[in-house]
């Protein structure tokens, strides 16, 4: 990287330097004027010179020059005007200067402005794409968060000073030394004075300020410290509750944030010295241009609209002259940031900027072997992971990696993954090394998959097609103010050096997964998730998650097919009482009495507290008299919970069919009932009330059996449902969806839509029953692919944390499969699950997946031998060794460390 930030600024916006630097001169004309025109004002009307006569005028706006050889050009003779007509004029001029000098102000600042944010989108985009080129080594030292608070925060102040680079001294030197030479104008004293103070600024200023420079570097380096430990807390959270260090971690930050407070509050100390002293000799001139100058003045040596002139002038000499100072001190330490910027990321042996080109077409199959020639492996403290190992792997050939743990197996893997760099040795394809060659070859015909997974925050699809996404294969066509915004977009990225690569375009390389197009690669995916065994936790994810209409809008509209389906299928296996469904005019005992009350689902805006403090449901509640009675069964439902289960510990798994209360909330509800005892609900304070009138709208009486919910109760909390909709304002009936037996819910869930009821709490062990019958039912249907569809919508959370690690892990190997590349290196990507299913994967992935003919090369590190002899050849390492190689039947048959392995 440049090491220099005035050069690289220079060097990238040199064209746009120049011309805001044209305006900058053109702009001193009228500065220099505004100047001058208060003494023409003060001199000329005002005072009456040039007006002795009473009937007198002068030509106003005459252009006349005096030149050598030419002698007196008279350019335009001028508009004669009276006293006061020439002071209007004047003061119209004026004006008009103010207005120029603010529009010449705003143009320049608008235009450093802009300047400013290309040049940080340039850099921050260059920091990033460095980021993308660091050998992987590098990443085992530095800790993300800093990283990422370099590009975010400490960058900032460079794209702010990259407007004010050249134009800022231009402007202000411009606008001082312009004010200082009018100064000297009027009279060459005033002038020394002004000149002299302004010399003193320029040196002491700057000398005391780098005490504030290097404050600045501390703050900074600490402050990125800061960070970096945060996220190192976030990252590890669990790791600090299991060891009990959290208090250990507060320590540490407050000593940090200690050091931090030190270090600020020394510079704010010399800052605001510096700033006292600045400001000093700032109103020293002023004092020595009152005293000194009306002295003069006193004298006649010096007439009044001089005086005023001066004064006029200097008010405008120590703002630029300040802003100057700080332009200085904001180029040193923006010198300083980007000095730490460029050691941070000026690193040794970035990959080639060609070996990530743009590649949109499709890429020829490897059909060479995978060769390693004499290879060596040293992790980052110089310990030796593999000793001189060659070896050569054909392209259709199934090799299995096993040896005992840290034998070198993994490393071996790591390297051909191109996760690890050969301290010497190669590994080539057709000769040519693979780390020079194209990602578009090495990402695409080469797949690597270890147990270390990483999801980005997006959907399920999101991360299962990433793979799969290499450039942008598609033309997006926009119109009207979208054309416009796209091209205006194009430009600024040209301009900012930025790639013009259209995010909105289709990225989805559909051949590469051997689909024709979107419209098929469901099908595409489906064998690939039923051979890593996670089509099921799929299918869960979809009935669990609320459905976009829209996306959707094939399956939604045919929910009425499916629940008739449902019930006849029910009716057919004799488990009709498993699904009680919901009735507009019967009681569901099944389901909580706020859902019984409500009969609908709550939209997003709406909480159910608000829905509590509403006048409308207020005044049903009390007109059907179920506030007292739910008031009464919340009562009843603290007294039981509490005699229940005050003494048990919290964790008991007697509490998990708690719903209306947590373990936290009973010491709560034991000391609410003392001191509701012998009051009625009338005495009771609302707060009071809504508390244990809560506890009623969660109860179901066959799930928690307190024996509170009478026949004559709900008949009334269904009259009460009717009297609730029959007069429902608005504001209200927008945000509630009603179970409609012919419609599709948007706030419930898919299985809550299919099921239109709840399920029986006295039938045992059915809700997996149940869910196996709603699959087959969409089978059956042919809409399997739509639940498919709307299991993968779902959002896998922050690096895919919503998700199992025996997901993730699963899905990981699903996301490389899905590319269809040529050898597949898999490094034990499945270390989470028991031995059982990883050796069923491995076996569908073997033998079932790929298509004859088609056959990819597969090197699995495995953990054992259990399914090695599923492979064509089996490679055993040891010590960083490669001890033994042949098939099962060789090595199972030969004294070596395999038959070891087996035994």
């Amino acid at each position: 990287m440049e090491k220099s930030l005035t050069r690289y600024i220079w060097s990238n916006t040199y064209s746009q330097q120049i011309w805001i630097l044209l305006v900058v001169a053109a702009s001193m004309i009228p500065y220099f004027l505004a100047f001058d025109l208060p003494k023409q004002i003060v001199n000329g009307p005002i005072q009456g010179q040039g007006f002795e006569d009473v009937a007198a005028t002068k030509p106003f706006m005459d252009i006349a020059f005096d030149l050598p050889l030419v002698g007196h050009l008279q350019l335009f003779d001028g508009v004669e005007l009276d006293r006061v007509e020439t002071l209007m004029a004047l003061s119209g001029v004026f004006l008009a200067l103010v207005v120029l000098n603010g529009l010449f102000k705003f143009y320049i600042n608008t235009f450093k402005g802009q300047l400013g944010e290309r040049m940080l989108r340039r850099i921050r985009f260059e920091l990033v794409d460095r980021i993308l080129r660091f050998p992987p080594i590098y990443f085992k030292r530095v800790k993300s968060a800093e990283i990422s608070s370099m590009i975010k925060d400490e960058v900032e102040p460079l794209g702010g000073f990259t407007g004010d680079a050249f134009v800022q001294p231009a402007l202000l030197g411009g606008q001082a030394l312009t004010a200082l030479c009018f100064i000297i104008v009027q009279n060459f004293w005033l002038g020394m004075i002004a000149a002299g103070i302004v010399c003193v600024q320029a040196i002491i200023i700057p000398r005391m300020r780098k005490r504030l420079l290097e404050l600045g570097r501390q703050r900074q380096l600490t402050a990125r410290q800061l960070s970096g430990r945060v996220g190192e807390i976030v990252d590890g959270i669990h790791t600090i509750h299991g060891h009990d260090t959290s208090n250990l971690e507060r320590a540490d930050i407050a000593a940090r944030l200690a050091l931090i407070f030190t270090i600020r509050y020394d510079l704010y100390q010399w800052k605001f010295l510096v700033k006292f002293i600045n400001n000093f000799l700032a109103q020293l001139t002023p004092f020595l241009f009152y005293a000194i100058g009306g002295y003069l003045a006193l004298q006649g040596r010096l007439d009044i609209g001089q005086l005023v002139a001066v004064i006029s002038a200097y008010k405008d000499l120590p703002g630029p002259l300040k802003e100057l100072i700080d332009w200085d001190q904001a180029r040193q330490d923006v010198q300083v940031k980007y000095a730490q910027v460029v050691e941070q990321f000026d690193v040794d042996g970035l990959v080639a900027p060609q070996v990530q080109d743009v590649v949109a077409t499709a890429i020829l199959p490897l059909s060479h072997p995978l060769v390693v020639s004499n290879l060596t492996l040293a992790d980052d403290s110089g310990a030796r992971l593999l000793n001189h190992v060659s070896l050569e792997i054909e392209p259709d050939e199934t090799v299995a990696l096993v040896g005992p743990n840290g034998g070198g197996a993994e490393a071996l893997a790591e390297a051909l993954g191109r996760i690890v760099w050969p301290m010497s040795g190669r590994i080539t394809i057709d000769g040519k090394d693979m780390l020079e060659l194209p990602e578009s070859v090495t990402g695409r015909r080469i797949s690597f998959v270890s147990s270390d997974v990483y999801f980005f925050h997006g959907t399920l699809r999101d991360n299962l097609l990433y793979g799969l996404k290499h450039a942008p294969l598609t033309e997006v066509e926009y119109g009207g103010a979208k054309a416009r915004g796209y091209k205006r977009g194009l430009m600024e990225s040209q301009r900012s050096g930025n790639p013009v690569l259209d995010l909105n375009s289709d990225w989805i390389d559909y051949s590469a997964a051997g689909a024709s197009g979107p419209d098929d690669l469901l099908k595409v995916i489906r064998p690939v998730l039923n051979a890593v065994l996670i089509l099921q936790d799929i299918f869960d994810l979809a009935l669990r998650s609320q459905v976009d209409v829209a996306s959707h809008q094939a399956l939604t509209d045919r929910i009425v097919e499916v629940r008739s389906a449902l019930r006849r299928r029910l009716e057919d296996e004799d488990l009709q009482d498993v699904v009680v469904p919901f009735q507009p005019s019967e009681y569901n005992r099944h389901a909580t009495v706020g859902e019984n009350l409500l009969f609908g689902t709550l939209k997003p805006l709406v909480t159910r507290r608000m829905l509590a403090t509403h006048p409308h449901f207020r005044a049903v509640m009390a007109e059907s008299g179920l506030s007292d009675e739910l008031y009464q069964v919340g009562l009843a439902i603290a007294e039981n919970a509490v005699e229940l289960f005050r003494d048990l510990p919290p964790d008991h798994p007697f509490f998990n069919q708690l719903t209306f209360m947590t373990p936290d909330d009973l010491p709560t509800y034991e000391a609410l009932l003392q001191k509701l005892q012998g009051t009625t609900v009338d005495e009771a304070s609302s707060e009071d009330r809504s508390s244990i009138i809560r506890l009623s709208f969660s109860y179901i009486e066959p799930r928690h059996r307190f024996g509170l919910m009478t026949e004559e109760l709900m008949a009334k909390i269904v009259a009460a449902r009717q009297q609730f909709y029959n007069d429902i304002p608005q504001d209200l009936a927008d945000n509630i969806e009603r179970h409609d037996p012919q419609k599709f819910s948007d706030s419930a869930s898919l299985m809550d839509n299919v099921l239109f009821g709840r399920l029986a709490y006295q039938e045992a062990d059915t809700s997996d029953r149940i869910r196996q019958i709603i699959r087959d039912i969409f089978v059956e249907l042919d809409l399997e692919d739509n639940v498919l569809s709307i299991g993968l919508d779902f959002d896998v959370g922050a690096q895919g944390r919503r998700l199992t690690n025996v997901q993730r892990q699963k899905l990981n190997l699903a996301r490389a499969l899905l590319k269809r590349s040529d050898y597949f290196i898999f490094n034990r990507p499945l270390s989470a699950l028991d031995q059982r299913v990883q050796n069923g994967i491995v076996s569908h992935i073997l033998n079932d997946l790929h298509e004859d003919g088609k056959r990819p090369s597969i090197i699995w590190v495995l953990p054992n031998t259990d399914c090695a002899e599923l492979f064509d050849r089996i490679v055993v390492l040891e010590g960083g060794n490669l001890v033994e190689t042949g098939s099962f039947e060789e090595l199972k048959h030969q004294n070596g460390m395999f038959k070891q392995l087996l035994s």
